[in-house]
């Protein structure tokens, strides 16, 4: 029987998405293959952090009694998991909302097409993540109305990149366009400016909402 790494399941309110301030079991898993210089989520990608072996009916017991409709799966790296496709369509069956959380790296084909479908909110690593050579920009044409690209800014160069790669591949008409701060690192302010700049119509600023709500490096909110 096919078990998931699991570091952490909990309820809480989305802090980013389309369903930002709704309520959504969050369901986190281990591992990632990407090293991004602002990871907030480090601790969950260590090879001794304490998790669970959890199946896929575990799971959905646990999401059925929340009484909670969004389910997020995140990470890490969630689409990492072995037999992770098995769980996805299983909740999808049963109508709740699945968000795939994905960084990016990882081909979405195998899931855009289950029988299924979730709807999936990508990253895009920009330069100051040093991770963008890991992007997967053969995705794009997989996303749909309801899915979203996130661009994760620290500076005026990962703007500047960001605007370039939302032209090229026509994002803002695609899906879903946001543009999120590394937190602390760059003013908000100074976003609206770039895209006051850009004419970025279609492009959504977005802070992460837990982090005012909440110590920015509490766990399980």
């Amino acid at each position: 029987m096919t078990q998931f790494s699991l570091a952490e399941a909990f309820v809480s309110i989305n802090g980013e998405g389309t369903r930002a301030g709704e309520l959504a079991v969050f369901l986190r898993f281990c591992g990632c293959n990407l090293t991004c210089s602002f990871c907030d989520t480090t601790w969950a990608n260590q090879p001794d952090v304490s998790s669970k072996q959890v199946t896929a009916e575990e799971l959905v017991a646990y999401v059925q009694k929340t009484g909670v409709r969004n389910v997020t799966l995140t990470g890490g790296e969630p689409l990492l998991q072995p037999g992770i496709e098995v769980l996805i369509t299983e909740l999808c069956a049963l109508g709740y909302q699945v968000e795939i959380e994905t960084n990016g790296s990882v081909s979405l084909a195998p899931f855009a097409s289950l029988q299924f479908r979730p709807f999936f909110t990508m990253d895009y690593k920009l330069p100051g993540s040093r991770m963008e050579n890991s992007m997967q920009t053969e995705n794009f044409a997989l996303l749909q109305a309801l899915d979203t690209v996130k661009f994760v800014v620290g500076s005026q160069a990962d703007l500047e990149r960001a605007a370039a790669v939302i032209r090229e591949y026509s994002l803002d008409s695609r899906c879903h366009v946001y543009l999120s701060p590394v937190f602390g690192a760059i003013d908000p302010a100074d976003i609206v400016e770039f895209m006051k700049e850009k004419n970025m119509n279609g492009v959504r600023l977005q802070l992460q909402l837990h982090k005012y709500i909440w110590d920015p490096q509490k766990r399980g909110v």
